[in-house]
């Protein structure tokens, strides 16, 4: 496995590029617009440029690293003579489910097909195509050039040498991955989610305001982050919609989403991405300042 090609320039995307090219393989970086695939190759060099000040890696291995990078706003043409596609588009099933119908079509029939989905049914997602065997979840966490684990989902058919080909190819991204089972939000959003849901419906209660609750869960249970700033960071449109995966996945009422949550996004309130969450973020990520909604 050499080429890979990666759906979308987002957050997630540009990540799961970054550390592909990093570690030698040549990588097509797909999107919609060049304004996006711009904004995603800028966000890797900057990320680049962190390592070499750390001294992490070299500034040749940085170069290295963009030039094993290809951008392409043609999904037919990116796909072209990759092993692998990473899907990481929005967190939305009919797009997915478009993009892997598409992929089934451009791409040669040994091609596996991964999505970066953090919630979504990879047997749903699967079906669509005429590969079910090669169709798998492969899901980074945030950021991915920092965070060790990749959680490995396989699907109803998902077979075993893809599972095991996944697994080693995670490795050799110096990656930690764990298989699980194909079941809403898998395991990571399965216990994530409702603890950052039942963190906002604490602060919908009035039982104690943004920061004290993120300092009980930081100093108290030696979370690096507390929930409410987590939830910033992850997108609070990203947390409704796995929260809707999960309520409606599982038909449980304690995976449904706090209205407060609801609210915030119908609002435009997303965090990072819109500079304002339970925190505001136009000053930057140093210091954190609880969002003028949440003032006592």
């Amino acid at each position: 496995m050499k080429k890979v090609a990666v759906i979308g320039s987002g957050t997630m995307g540009n990540g799961i590029a970054h550390v592909f090219a990093q570690f030698g393989y040549e990588v097509s970086l797909i999107d919609i617009s060049q304004a996006s695939l711009d904004k995603g190759m800028a966000t890797i060099a900057k990320n680049l440029d962190r390592q070499v000040a750390k001294e992490a890696i070299t500034e040749a291995a940085k170069e290295a690293t963009i030039a094993n990078l290809t951008t392409f706003t043609s999904m037919e043409e990116g796909v072209k003579g990759v092993d692998l596609v990473v899907e990481a588009a929005t967190e939305n099933i009919d797009l997915k489910l478009k993009i892997f119908a598409d992929l089934d079509k451009y791409t040669a029939p040994h091609v596996i097909l991964a999505s970066n989905t953090s919630s979504i049914s990879i047997t749903q997602i699967a079906a669509v195509t005429s590969r079910p065997d090669k169709v798998i979840g492969m899901h980074f966490m945030n950021p991915v050039p920092v965070m060790k684990l990749v959680e490995i989902i396989r699907g109803y058919s998902t077979s075993d040498e893809v599972t095991s080909t996944i697994m080693e190819t995670s490795r050799k991204l110096n990656k930690v991955p764990v298989e699980v089972n194909d079941y809403p939000g898998f395991v990571a959003n399965r216990i994530l989610m409702p603890m950052i849901n039942e963190a906002i419906i604490t602060l919908f209660e009035g039982v104690a305001g943004v920061e004290e609750i993120d300092t009980v869960m930081k100093l108290g249970m030696a979370h690096p982050m507390g929930p409410l700033q987590l939830a910033d960071f992850i997108g609070l449109d990203v947390c409704l919609a796995i929260l809707n995966v999960l309520h409606e996945g599982f038909g449980n009422p304690k995976y449904a989403p706090c209205p407060l949550l609801v609210n915030m996004v119908m609002a435009g309130k997303k965090g990072v991405k819109s500079g304002e969450g339970f925190y505001s973020w136009s000053h930057g990520t140093k210091d954190l300042i609880v969002s003028p909604n949440f003032k006592k």
